[in-house]
């Protein structure tokens, strides 16, 4: 038997129903893996509950999953470390000297949204906390400030490989079915996927856009007109949230280059560890015995192509946390005991990500096995049945797009998305690649942008969602009433999200970036020429 049949179905529809009833991902998650357990159990509750105990277990076992797995907590202690401080004060104490008007303050904060990518949650926090005093002198109005810090949290997170979501992508992407047959690494699935990733890049240059133009509209434009005026949030909505206070935001010794250097050290580290772990590993003891025989065996492009992410991103978060111990330490920035509990306390915040990056291997593992190796085949039956059913290629980006972005605009969250929707998109997308006779660069091609559109549909929602942890935290650290946040984003990203539906519904046309990109871009045109005018 390859598969379950229609039963398999049964976990995620009941993951996603619940998602939407409970908002709460991660118990959606939870019935839906036990949902699995009991119909691979044959409905015996005994050997489920052995079989799902097992599971958790088994998915922490695999090295990749223990690396990403550790790789998530450390990249949290590092952003607890950096947090407390006193740095993000620093740079917003230089910047708040030299920056005098509303663009130049918006763009300082766009450039500090791009370059803290490590963590969405940090990103928002401390890219708020630096520029609000900044934002505030120049009249810039709170919402307006929090929808940047919003829009360079998970949309730069997706486009970086130097984050935890991204590793979450690729460790789901390397387990899903089909994906093997390309032949290539998850870490080069994920670079070639980038160009097709529309939301994400789209929400960057429409944020630089109306920076650039000042084409406000909507509540966002009322918001502005009131800031204009020396009001900087509107109170209908509330109150807003206190002064983001920090333990150590009086610490005068800190400087800018202490909130910047630890994450330069963390983005060489990366960029050293990908290739060299490929060498490292192509050091057998016989036909190559060293490091510098693997070196000169094959291309530096190569040893990026064939790396193994998790132990680069591995390697790279501990020099990286051992580098800003020792240089903060050296700073007399904190003493050893601030540090050990600031490194705790970081890497307790990452708990509830862990939990979801967990249960997120377990659904996807359990969906996508063969009854022969304990799972439900699902992505097996789904390709059958797709496939045979004749059902169109073209609109699988475009319709997996508006699913996710339904599932994370419902639950708040994209990580619970991407573990859903890319075990089941994957073979999909192959599948009826393979029967209209695809090469296999063009089934490549056909998987690279459903599964971005998955990406695409996900950080939507979670950027767009009321209940999203990113988006309460921008309204916090912006200092905006949270409903004023929520009320006058939403126009600019579900414009930015129709654009992106018009580019995956055309490029799932020609199965091309370049397709996608054009109508994209086109739409976004006169949605800027438009809007405008129209939605004062």
């Amino acid at each position: 038997m390859e598969h379950f049949g229609i039963l398999g179905l049964i976990p995620p529809i009941l993951t996603i129903t619940l998602a939407f009833i409970t908002k709460d991902v991660v118990i959606s998650l939870f019935v839906g893996i036990v949902s699995g357990a009991l119909i691979v159990a044959g409905g015996n509750p005994v050997t489920a509950l052995l079989r799902f105990t097992d599971l958790m277990a088994d998915v922490l076992t695999d090295g990749w999953n223990i690396r990403i797995f550790l790789f998530c907590a450390l990249l949290g202690g590092l952003v607890g470390i950096l947090s407390k401080t006193g740095s993000a004060e620093a740079f917003g104490r230089w910047a708040k000297k030299k920056i005098n008007d509303p663009k130049t303050s918006l763009l300082l904060a766009w450039v500090c949204g791009i370059i803290i990518f490590i963590d969405d949650y940090f990103n928002s926090l401390a890219v708020g906390t630096v520029m609000r005093p900044i934002a505030d002198k120049n009249k810039v109005s709170r919402a307006k400030l929090a929808w940047v810090l919003d829009s360079t949290a998970a949309p730069v997170c997706i486009l970086v490989p130097i984050s935890s979501w991204v590793i979450t992508v690729m460790s789901i992407v390397k387990g899903s079915e089909g994906f093997e047959a390309f032949g290539i690494t998850e870490f080069s699935f994920f670079l070639r996927a980038v160009p097709y990733n529309v939301y994400a890049i789209l929400t960057l240059i429409m944020v630089l856009t109306i920076i650039l133009t000042g084409r406000d509209y909507g509540p966002m434009k009322k918001s502005q007109e009131l800031a204009d005026k020396g009001v900087l949030f509107n109170v209908k909505y509330g109150e807003a949230p206190g002064e983001m206070k920090n333990e150590c935001e009086d610490n005068t010794r800190a400087k800018m280059i202490d909130m910047l250097l630890p994450i330069i050290v963390l983005i060489i580290s990366a960029l050293f560890f990908f290739p060299f772990t490929t060498w490292l590993m192509a050091v057998d003891g016989e036909s190559i015995k060293t490091v510098g025989e693997a070196m000169r065996s094959m291309s530096l492009g190569d040893a990026f192509n064939n790396t193994d992410a998790s132990m680069a991103l591995w390697y790279a978060v501990i020099v990286t946390i051992i580098f800003t111990y020792i240089f903060y330490l050296a700073r007399r920035l904190m003493n050893i005991k601030e540090a050990s509990s600031a490194l705790m306390d970081g890497i307790k915040s990452m708990v509830p990500a862990l939990v979801i990056l967990v249960m997120a291997w377990s659904i996807g593992t359990i969906i996508k096995s063969s009854p022969a190796d304990g799972g439900l085949g699902l992505a097996a039956y789904l390709s059958d049945v797709v496939v045979g059913g004749g059902f169109p290629l073209s609109l699988v980006p475009a319709i997996v797009f508006l699913l996710s972005a339904l599932i994370a605009f419902a639950t708040g969250t994209s990580w619970g998305t991407f573990a859903i929707m890319i075990p089941i998109v994957m073979p999909i997308a192959v599948g009826l690649a393979q029967k209209n006779g695809m090469a296999t660069d063009a089934v490549l091609n056909a998987c690279l942008i459903s599964i971005s559109a998955v990406l695409g549909g996900a950080v939507f929602g979670d950027h767009a969602s009321p209940i999203s942890d990113t988006t309460i935290l921008s309204s916090t650290g912006a200092g905006c009433p949270h409903l004023e946040h929520v009320s006058t984003q939403l126009p600019y990203v579900l414009t930015v999200a129709s654009c992106s539906f018009l580019g995956f519904l055309v490029g799932g046309l020609f199965l091309s970036a370049i397709a996608s990109w054009i109508t994209a871009l086109i739409s976004f045109a006169i949605a800027m020429v438009v809007l405008p005018k129209v939605w004062k």
